[in-house]
């Protein structure tokens, strides 16, 4: 896994408690940042108003195949996927259909 700078201001009472965490696991602050950031997301990962909001997302275009399979796992990830392609396929048709309606009214 490849890694990012990332600059960001945390307020002091955070970066005090990220220190002090620091210093008594032996770990620096990046790291306690860090297990923080993932046990947030693990967290939130479980949340079933976090994955639907996921998958909207999704299926809106604002996020790609592979964020949503990070966040709910390759399977659930290629459901929704495969649910995605019927529902395209369903717009088309109707979009078809709706082409005949005028097309036969003329």
């Amino acid at each position: 896994m490849g890694t990012t700078r990332v600059n960001f201001r945390l307020p002091d009472e955070l970066l005090e408690k990220a220190d002090v965490a620091a210093e008594i696991t032996h770990k620096n602050r990046t790291e306690i940042i860090k297990e923080a950031l993932q046990q947030y997301f693990e967290e939130v990962e479980d949340d079933e108003k976090f994955k639907e909001e996921l998958i909207e997302l999704y299926l809106d275009d604002q996020i790609g195949f592979e964020t949503l399979k990070e966040f709910v796992g390759r399977q659930d990830a290629e459901a929704v996927q495969a649910s995605k392609s019927v529902l395209e396929q369903g717009d088309e048709l109707a979009d078809e259909l709706a082409d005949l309606r005028r097309q036969v009214q003329e």
